[in-house]
């Protein structure tokens, strides 16, 4: 796995990546917006959706900010579309089952469950400006109050 280092002033790095709408998204689309990209395990599971309603209970507190949202995990397309559908998520997620964008961020780590060993995501945020430069990492993100964070830090 590669070792990646982003930091809080940095660029973040460019991809390319299909949404949830079917449309092909690159993190350049969003150049003059300020960009909450993060990064979540798998749909439908407890975490997640509680993240994903906190996210859309909050839609307008930044969009009156110029701010997006962008949710990647691995599932695929028509997983991400069962997710919206079931939580009417009003924003798009990403679908990265070849895990670029999840390596290019440095989300991967190991993970053990029931002393089985495995590589999952860690939950993370990255907050992006207006320029393509990231202006905040939070990693091991927990879900309690975190968009609450988010919203006060923008």
């Amino acid at each position: 796995m590669e070792n990646v280092v982003l930091k809080e002033g940095m660029k973040a790095p460019d991809f390319k990546l299909i949404g949830s709408d079917k449309l092909e998204h690159r993190l350049s689309d969003y150049l003059n917006k300020k960009v909450i990209l993060y990064f979540y395990p798998k749909d439908n599971t407890p975490g997640c959706s509680q993240e994903a309603q906190d996210f859309k209970n909050s839609i307008e507190d930044f969009d009156n900010k110029n701010t997006i949202i962008l949710g990647i995990s691995r599932d695929s397309i028509v997983s991400h579309d069962k997710f919206i559908s079931k939580y009417d998520l009003p924003f798009i997620l990403l679908s990265d089952e070849s895990e670029e964008v999840c390596k290019l961020y440095g989300v991967l780590k190991e993970k053990t469950m029931f002393g089985k060993k495995s590589i999952g995501i860690e939950r993370s945020t990255f907050v992006i400006d207006e320029n393509g430069i990231i202006t905040d990492i939070y990693r091991k993100v927990k879900v309690s109050g975190h968009v609450e964070t988010l919203k006060c830090s923008l």
